[in-house]
């Protein structure tokens, strides 16, 4: 019993740090954005080759980010392998000097445009938090990397605004398991961050839905059909973030700073394009499910840039996750998947357009991932919809 009650408290205390960290760390990332969006209005603006501006501004950011990489290797990429790799006791809980290492780099790689995901640096945040505080409160091991699982699980409900999202992907993804321990651990953990977070962001979902009915059960067929094709697209977006990882870490000789600064560089020359076509992916989905009007070939030409930035940018190896992109291919993944429909068989297919949207964010989510309930939970938690 007192072992539990310590348990508690421990999952607590360090839930309300991560909790106001990943806020701060997700505001941040949203003056970025509206930084992002006005710097790249004015590079138009500019006499002369201004589209040099957001290349130069995204290699820039890529490139430090490498250096913090360099700094503290072990917050490249997500993070979520590794506390998985902790939980199996195949490495070590992450010490302190994490928590800046990804906060700083992420807030570089992503604030830059690069499209990769907020939750890797906030799961990685959580964990090292989680893991610091139950060695400070002398857990033995094997439980301070039950707390830093649980608290990667806090971390990652602090970057979907989902508490109950956080909590089902540490048991569904990470330990595939629900021990009573940690299940009540990641369970406070994630309420307090939750909490916390809300304070710094504001208590309201993290999507405003536009209002509509729900789709009548004469198009469950085509849900089913589109229910497999983001199956089969989810497996191909993973082999395609294999591929380029190997080939760009196949370049040896190139340094990893010069390799993040290539790769931000062509970012940076979409996000001249459009603003839209980079970075974590929230104001496109936002745009879909606010119900604003997109045509199908920008809509068509967003998922193709972003199918190939999110893996592109994740190659880079600087801190960053996958899963947040995943929201916003899915979202535009449904449009498309509708408007296309449309075209081939016109009929008032239009109406599904957001649902379908919200379907595709929940199933292609769950189709990379391997993750469908966490999926499906973290669209609703999100969008506040049932």
């Amino acid at each position: 019993m007192r072992g539990s009650l310590l348990i508690c408290v421990v999952a607590t205390v360090a839930g309300v740090a991560i909790g106001f960290i990943g806020g701060a760390f997700r505001w941040c990332l949203k003056a970025a954005e509206h930084l992002r969006v006005d710097f790249v209005d004015w590079a138009h603006r500019l006499p002369g080759p201004g589209w040099l501006l957001p290349l130069a501004a995204a290699a820039a950011g890529a490139t430090l980010a490498a250096l913090v990489v360099r700094w503290e290797p072990l917050a490249a990429g997500s993070g979520i392998q590794h506390v998985e790799a902790v939980f199996r006791g195949d490495a070590r809980p992450p010490l302190i000097r994490l928590l800046p290492a990804k906060f700083v780099g992420g807030l570089l790689a992503i604030g830059s445009g690069l499209v990769l995901g907020r939750e890797g640096p906030t799961v990685h945040m959580g964990a090292a938090i989680g893991a610091e505080t139950a060695r400070r409160a002398r857990l033995p091991d094997a439980e301070v990397r039950m707390m830093q699982t649980a608290l990667g699980g806090a971390g990652l409900a602090v970057a979907f605004n989902a508490p109950i999202g956080g909590t089902l992907f540490t048991l569904e993804e990470v330990t595939k398991s629900f021990r009573v321990k940690t299940v009540l651990a990641t369970l406070i953990g994630a309420s307090a961050a939750v909490g916390c977070s809300r304070l710094v962001l504001g208590n309201h979902p993290d999507f405003q839905v536009a209002s509509t009915g729900a789709p009548n059960l004469v198009w469950l067929p085509l849900f089913i059909a589109f229910g497999l094709l983001t199956g089969a697209l989810g497996a191909a977006y993973n082999r395609l973030v294999l591929w380029f990882v190997d080939h760009v870490a196949a370049l040896g000789r190139v340094p990893a700073p010069a390799k993040a600064a290539l790769i931000g560089a062509v970012i940076g020359l979409a996000m001249f394009v459009h603003p839209l076509t980079v970075g974590g992916g929230d104001p496109v989905s936002q745009l879909i499910l606010g119900g604003h009007h997109i045509l199908l070939s920008v809509v068509i030409g967003y998922l193709v840039v972003r199918l190939v930035a999110g893996p592109l940018s994740y190659s880079a190896a600087v801190p960053g996750g996958l899963f947040a992109p995943l929201l916003a291919v899915g979202a535009l993944w449904g449009l498309a998947f509708v408007g296309v429909f449309n075209l081939m068989w016109p009929t008032n297919a239009s109406s599904l357009a957001i649902p379908m949207a919200l379907v595709g964010m929940a199933a292609f989510f769950g189709a990379t991932v391997r993750a469908p309930v966490t999926g499906m939970v973290i669209v609703v938690e999100m969008t506040a919809t049932t």
